[in-house]
């Protein structure tokens, strides 16, 4: 439409009836004069708005997905960190129980030998003293813990006392190539000198070349002057190995350490000797051997068999 007198003339005529027709609808409410054809415009003109609500809908959803997606991550990240805490939580207590297990053991083995021992935490491992087989416990002069004091655990024998600081101590194992014991023979009462190898069994010469050992005997400390480096009736291990004799002087073994020294962490210090040999009190239990199932077969001959395997005449 050109821009003449008559058009705008026209559009302003058509905005003065526009209006008219607002307040006529508005002051006649539902009875409104006009309701008819807003119904007819709605029917006319409802798809169309349909149309465009669905083409925008996704969009307003989109957005809405997104502040939804947000809820959701920070839901998951709250859940990862609830379920990260509570692993850390049952982590400790598994350590905990397991170090519960290590003093019970500990207790028990004291209580066996009568020994007064100071109970420790291994807090590292190989202190500055070159290769040697060493830890750091956490115990010194002011725990009463003094040099060449006997150290154990729940299994049996750990090592001695080193050097001693005023909060720390260092333990030298008893599987370093520079460590040796004295040693007894369950029951057999033989006498040797057990030496470390670091992580192959110890070695143990005994003082008897003669004498009868076997596969699976066990040994316990034998003790020392004093009671110092070593009490006596601390469990060592079990005979894995006997060389030939030969007519030697001595007899070599080799033996599988009680203590496992790679997983060391609560130990105890002997700081009271026991007023007696233990002999071998402390050594656990032997293991029971697992009988060896056995089977009867039952069986019952056919009634048309005959009794001595012939066969019958026809």
């Amino acid at each position: 439409m050109r821009d003449t007198r008559e058009s705008r003339l026209l559009l302003v005529l058509l905005i003065a009836i526009a209006f008219a027709l607002i307040t006529v609808d508005i002051r006649g409410g539902e009875d409104s004069p006009v309701d008819g054809a807003r119904q007819a415009a709605a029917t006319v003109f409802g798809p169309i708005e349909d149309g465009v609500s669905s083409a925008v809908d996704p969009v307003g959803n989109a957005i809405q997905a997104v502040k939804d997606s947000d809820e959701r991550h920070d839901r998951v990240a709250q859940l990862e960190r609830d379920n990260a805490a509570l692993k850390a939580k049952l982590g400790s207590d598994d350590r905990n129980n397991s170090r519960v297990k290590q003093l019970g053991k500990i207790l028990k083995t004291a209580g066996a030998g009568q020994y007064g021992i100071k109970g420790a935490q291994v807090i590292a491992i190989g202190a500055a003293q070159g290769f040697s087989w060493t830890v750091t416990i956490d115990v010194g002069a002011k725990d009463g813990i003094e040099r060449d004091m006997t150290v154990l655990n729940g299994d049996g024998l750990v090592g001695r006392v080193t050097t001693v600081g005023p909060g720390t101590a260092t333990v030298l194992l008893a599987n370093d190539p520079d460590f040796t014991v004295g040693t007894r023979m369950e029951s057999t009462d033989e006498l040797g000198f057990a030496s470390g190898q670091g992580d192959r069994p110890l070695r143990v010469e005994l003082l008897n070349g003669k004498a009868k050992i076997k596969k699976g005997d066990r040994l316990v400390t034998f003790g020392s002057q004093a009671d110092k480096p070593f009490v006596p009736g601390v469990p060592v291990g079990v005979v894995s190995r006997v060389d030939p004799s030969g007519g030697d002087l001595t007899r070599t073994l080799y033996v599988r350490p009680f203590v496992s020294f790679t997983k060391l962490d609560i130990v105890g210090v002997v700081v009271q000797a026991p007023r007696k040999d233990p002999r071998d009190e402390v050594l656990p239990a032997k293991p029971k051997p697992t009988p060896t199932p056995t089977v009867t077969v039952t069986v019952t001959p056919s009634a048309n068999a005959p009794a001595d395997g012939l066969q019958q005449e026809q």
